[in-house]
């Protein structure tokens, strides 16, 4: 069996209340940096919504060079616990929806 070693894009997409949204992207930060020092990692940027109508109020895109790296980066103790606390320290609770992607699409300017 190979192990596909292909870069991978993380993306999370989160639905909060507009109450909680500068407090969680400060500790979003802070998770965020543990993350980056992880073996694989290569950048990542959360995204806010510009209305406040938006379903996914912020957006998270992280780029791995691999999934096993990702894997291996978020199988971590703390991070697990911090972005276990992160969904509820709100008024009302996060809802993360994360998954990987492989980008199959790509255009850039002429």
């Amino acid at each position: 069996m190979t192990t596909d070693t292909s870069p991978v894009t993380f993306i999370n997409v989160f639905e909060i209340a507009a109450d909680d949204l500068d407090a969680f992207v400060e500790k979003w930060e802070q998770r965020a940096r543990l993350m980056r020092d992880k073996p694989g990692f290569i950048d990542s940027r959360m995204h806010r919504a510009r209305s406040s109508d938006s379903r996914f109020q912020l957006v998270n895109v992280s780029h791995w060079e691999s999934q096993e790296a990702w894997e291996a980066a978020t199988a971590d103790p703390d991070f697990a616990s911090r972005t276990q606390a992160a969904r509820e320290q709100g008024k009302q609770p996060v809802t993360p929806n994360p998954a990987v992607y492989d980008v199959v699409v790509e255009l850039t300017a002429p």
